[in-house]
């Protein structure tokens, strides 16, 4: 496969982790994205990216969701299970440019308009939902402050 995108290997990544039991939508794939980065690619990038994944025969169209197809998901396996997305995506860049294109091409149309929706529900299922939002760290006191005689916190005290 030539050239190697950084969006391919985001768009695989984030495949992987929304299409685990089922084919994933739009919006999971976005979600998925936005987590093993941090942010997402523009729609155009995605949209491209879609395209010439599915023609090198690695993402497939199944149940009106997107699904790994096996070659890609033999490319994903043999990442440590604590690695860093950047080591992650890396290595998928590594791996796509061992990939040979297969003879049968399939091509997924997806969008720039489609993608565009997906990022904008996406940044409004983000704002609603408070498990997405990191939550404050609690504020703890070492055991020389309780020796010294300092007192917890409201907060924290049990009465």
């Amino acid at each position: 496969m030539y050239p190697v995108h950084d969006v391919d290997a985001i768009l695989l990544l984030a495949l992987s982790l929304a299409s685990k039991r089922r084919p994933a939508e739009l919006i999971e794939i976005i979600a998925a994205a936005d987590l093993a980065q941090g942010e997402i690619p523009s729609a155009t990038r995605l949209s491209d990216s879609f395209y010439r994944l599915a023609e090198y025969g690695l993402i497939c169209e199944q149940d009106g969701g997107y699904a790994l197809t096996p070659v890609a998901q033999q490319m994903l396996t043999g990442h440590a299970k604590k690695a860093l997305p950047q080591e992650r995506i890396r290595d998928i860049k590594e791996h796509l440019a061992d990939h040979t294109l297969p003879d049968e091409r399939a091509a997924i149309l997806v969008t720039e308009k489609q993608v565009a929706a997906a990022i904008v529900a996406h940044r409004k299922n983000k704002q609603q939902r408070s498990w997405l939002i990191p939550k404050p760290k609690p504020v703890w006191i070492s055991k020389k402050d309780l020796v010294r005689g300092k007192t917890l916190p409201a907060k924290r005290r049990k009465d």
